[in-house]
């Protein structure tokens, strides 16, 4: 009798084993599962677009626009009254997943007509704290941008140039601060902001895409 208790319990103790052996295995494939999940997020990158359109009452042309935007010109046609719309820039810009982006340039495009964009540019600024990439309902990815900002100082001229005598030139600051969310890939409107005394108008539209390389 004392044989086979002893035998039993040798028995007991080696299925102990055995089973918290295959638990700890679990456990360590889980972790590892878990370490490779998020090191495949940590090495997604996100590719940005920011358009920016100015939309304008004047008689001139509308230039090409981008095909991928042709959706966000047939809504804004619709819900804007302005007569044309053309392509300022396009601001391409790589983030790491869950990350931010700060941007800052002077100059370009954004000068009203008759400021000279040499003495007198314009100063622009585009961040965005935090841009995670979720996924939604029904599978369909969607990018999150939390304090998203754009800022800009355009010239204004308030007295035109005379003979020795320069314009008058004053700075006004127009910019948008939202918190806002998109489809994967899908141009959409962020806002309008007013540019000056011409009427004219910038429209924000953003687009993100993720990337492996």
């Amino acid at each position: 009798m004392s044989l086979r208790k002893n035998l039993s319990a040798v028995l007991g103790l080696f299925m102990f084993v055995a089973v918290a052996g295959c638990s700890h295995q679990v456990f360590a494939q889980d972790a590892k599962t878990a370490v490779d999940s998020d090191k495949q997020e940590d090495d997604t990158n996100l590719d940005t677009q920011l358009y920016l359109l100015v939309a304008t009452n004047q008689d001139v042309d509308d230039g090409k626009l981008p095909a991928a935007l042709d959706p966000v010109v047939k809504q804004l046609r619709a819900a804007l009254p302005f007569k044309n719309y053309r392509l300022a820039a396009t601001l391409l810009n790589r983030v790491k997943n869950n990350n931010r982006l700060n941007l800052k340039w002077i100059g370009g495009p954004l000068v009203p007509s008759g400021a000279n964009s040499a003495t007198s540019p314009s100063f622009n600024e585009f961040k965005v704290n935090v841009i995670k990439l979720i996924d939604g309902p029904g599978g369909v990815r969607r990018v999150r941008m939390d304090g998203f900002s754009f800022g800009v100082r355009i010239p204004i001229i308030q007295s035109i140039a005379s003979a020795g005598t320069p314009p008058v030139i004053n700075y006004e600051s127009t910019g948008l601060n939202t918190d806002i969310s998109m489809r994967e890939a899908e141009p959409v409107i962020v806002g309008t902001l007013n540019i000056g005394p011409s009427g004219d108008a910038i429209i924000l539209v953003m687009s993100v895409r993720a990337t492996a390389k």
